[in-house]
């Protein structure tokens, strides 16, 4: 682990785990609807992506990201 004080944390915030989770969420829909061959569900999932990266950028901005006003770094 670096001590370096630049060290941007490696997303592990709020933010970050709102949008992987809903990113994740996404792609699993995703590829199920691929798998089942129901095109509408797949770009639905597209547009849910699209939605998590969004949802973190939002918290990001608002104060949830790494170095947020909000975010509370916890020591491992």
């Amino acid at each position: 682990m670096s001590t370096d004080p630049s060290d941007p944390g490696h997303g592990h915030s709020p933010a970050a785990w709102t949008a992987v989770i809903i990113m994740l969420v996404a792609f699993a829909i995703g590829t199920l609807a691929f798998w089942l061959d129901l095109p509408a569900i797949v770009w639905a999932s597209v547009g849910l992506l699209i939605v998590g990266a969004v949802v973190g950028w939002i918290m990001g901005k608002a104060g949830y990201g790494v170095n947020g006003t909000k975010y509370i770094a916890k020591e491992h």
